[in-house]
C-alpha cells in the first residue's frame, strides 16, 4: 500500500510539472513581444494606462482555449466546415490571434492558410482559384491569415490589380461567399482595426526589436505611405461585400490582449456547437516482456545535454 501511495504521489508530481510546462509556454508566447530599451517600453506603456490585467487574461485566455477544443471536437463530430477570415492593417494583431487560437488546437483539425504571392500561372487563373483548394472539409476548421480580399485591399492600393479587376472582384465576392454558405461552409470573416497612432507604434517597436524586423516588408512600409489609400479601399470593401450570409466582424486592435479574447469569444457564440459525449479514457497496462532486453545505443546518436 506504501508503494502505492509514493506512486500516486510521484504521479501527482509529474502531472504538476506538466501542467507548469503548459503554463510556462503561454509565458514563452506572451514574452515573444517585442524586445524593448526600457526607454521604448516606458513611451508605449504610457500609451496605454489601460492595460488588461496579466491574470485576468491567462485566466480567460485558458478558459476560451478549453471551449475552443469543445468547439473542435463538435466540427469533428458532425462533420461540420468552418471558415475564419482574418483581414486587417499590417501589425494589427492578427497572427498572435490565430496563434492563440490554435495553440492547444489538433493541427489535423485546425489549420491557418497564409498564401504568398501568386506566381504568374496563378495570375492567369480566375481569381479565386488558388484559395479553392485549401476550403474546409468536413471536420476541419480553416483560418485565413489573408485572403481573396487582397485584391480589394493591397492589390488595389499598391497597383497590382486593375481597377477593372477590382471592380469584377467586388462584384463577384458577394456571390462566391453565397455558395460556400449554400455548401454548408460556416463563414466567419474578420477585420482588425488599429488607429494610424497605434499602427506607428508598432512599426516603430518592429524596427528597433532584433526579433521581430523579420516582419517589417517594403510593403508594409508603403501602407504606412497610403494609410488615407487603404482605409477608402476598406470602406468600399465593407460597402460592397458585408452581406447577411457572410457578414464583417470588426475587432478593435488597439489592445492586443482584449483583442484576443474578444475574437475567440466571438468566433465561439457564432457557432452552435455543443458538448460532445465522449468515452472515459484509461491507460491501459504496459505490456513486459521478461526475456526482452534493451539495446544500448551508441553515445553519438545522443544530441549533447549542454542545457
Amino acid at each position: 500500500m506504501d508503494q502505492q501511495n509514493e506512486d500516486d504521489e510521484r504521479q501527482l508530481d509529474w502531472l504538476e510539472a506538466e501542467l507548469q510546462d503548459t503554463l510556462d509556454e503561454d509565458f514563452e508566447i506572451e514574452f515573444s513581444e517585442p524586445m524593448l530599451s526600457q526607454e521604448i517600453r516606458r513611451i508605449y506603456n504610457n500609451k496605454k494606462p489601460d492595460r488588461l490585467d496579466r491574470k485576468v487574461y491567462f485566466r480567460n485566455l485558458l478558459r476560451l482555449q478549453a471551449e475552443m477544443i469543445k468547439l473542435q471536437d463538435w466540427v469533428v463530430h458532425t462533420n461540420a466546415k468552418v471558415l475564419v477570415i482574418m483581414e486587417g492593417r499590417d501589425s494589427a494583431g492578427k497572427g498572435g490571434v490565430i496563434k492563440r487560437i490554435t495553440q492547444r488546437l489538433n493541427p489535423r483539425v485546425a489549420r491557418v492558410v497564409a498564401l504568398p504571392a501568386p506566381s504568374r500561372r496563378e495570375q492567369s487563373q480566375w481569381y479565386f482559384q488558388r484559395y479553392v483548394p485549401h476550403l474546409p472539409a468536413g471536420g476541419e476548421i480553416v483560418f485565413f491569415d489573408r485572403s481573396w480580399y487582397n485584391r480589394a485591399g493591397v492589390e488595389r492600393v499598391m497597383g497590382f490589380a486593375t481597377e477593372t479587376q477590382v471592380e469584377q472582384f467586388l462584384q463577384d465576392v458577394p456571390e462566391f461567399e453565397r455558395m460556400l454558405v449554400r455548401s454548408g461552409i460556416i463563414v466567419l470573416k474578420y477585420w482588425f482595426s488599429i488607429t494610424d497612432e497605434e499602427q506607428q507604434m508598432r512599426f516603430l517597436m518592429r524596427i528597433h526589436d532584433p526579433m521581430k524586423q523579420w516582419k517589417l516588408s517594403p510593403m508594409d512600409l508603403q501602407s504606412r505611405v497610403r494609410w488615407e489609400d487603404y482605409t477608402r479601399a476598406k470602406e468600399e470593401m465593407f460597402e460592397r461585400t458585408n452581406i447577411p450570409e457572410a457578414p464583417w466582424y470588426i475587432i478593435e486592435g488597439n489592445d492586443k490582449k482584449r483583442e484576443r479574447l474578444n475574437c475567440i469569444e466571438h468566433i465561439l457564440s457564432k457557432i452552435p456547437y455543443d458538448v460532445v459525449p465522449s468515452e472515459k479514457v484509461s491507460l491501459p497496462e504496459r505490456v513486459y516482456n521478461e526475456d526482452y532486453e534493451r539495446q544500448v545505443l551508441p553515445d553519438e546518436l545522443y544530441v549533447p545535454k549542454i542545457y
